[in-house]
């Protein structure tokens, strides 16, 4: 069984992730593909996310329907710093047998090594990222093996979206309409 862990902040989840996932589960015949949306992340101590309790209302529209994705929130009832090491040790402990495969941007490949426990969770699981328009295939730094997929690149963030709410700009063509509407009916980054 071929699993994806995907760890993130979703802070607005966007079109941007959903084509990720599914470029992953494309390309490397993914099982299922999990959203992880993280409590906090170390490598950004200055910034706090929305409330998960915003957060994952918003990846649960994103998701509807899509058989072959789900959410797993252990990082955020775990709460405080969310350390992949943890979560990854969680699904070798769930699917002993499964080959996991964790998704990440390519301004993370580069400080793989800084990561909690490097190199148990470079043994643990595979390391997968699609490059953003505009950004070169990168190597990943030894002990971790990785694949760069093709996948549908989008120069599309989480902030640039918070942004253009609080400027009172359209986010529709950015984010599922759904997720749209809730964003606006609750004025979450307004």
């Amino acid at each position: 069984m071929k699993l994806g862990l995907f760890g993130g902040s979703f802070d607005p989840v966007h079109l941007g992730h959903l084509l990720v996932a599914q470029a992953a589960i494309e390309e490397l015949g993914l099982d299922r593909l999990f959203f992880i949306p993280a409590a906090q992340s170390p490598f950004k101590p200055a910034i706090q996310p929305a409330p998960a309790s915003a957060r994952l209302p918003l990846l649960r529209l994103a998701l509807a329907g899509r058989t072959n994705c789900e959410i797993y929130d252990q990082e955020i009832r775990r709460g405080g710093v969310s350390y992949a090491i943890e979560t990854v040790r969680d699904f070798v402990k769930r699917s002993p047998q499964a080959e996991l495969f964790y998704l990440i941007g390519a301004d993370n490949v580069a400080k793989l090594n800084e990561w909690r426990e490097a190199n148990e969770l470079a043994r643990l699981a595979q390391f997968v990222f699609i490059p953003r328009p505009g950004e070169v295939p990168v190597t990943f730094p030894p002990p971790f093996r990785g694949k760069t997929l093709k996948g549908f690149p989008l120069a599309v963030s989480s902030s640039e979206i918070r942004a253009r709410v609080k400027a009172g700009l359209a986010i529709e063509p950015l984010v599922p309409s759904a997720v749209a509407e809730a964003i606006h009916a609750t004025r979450l980054y307004a």
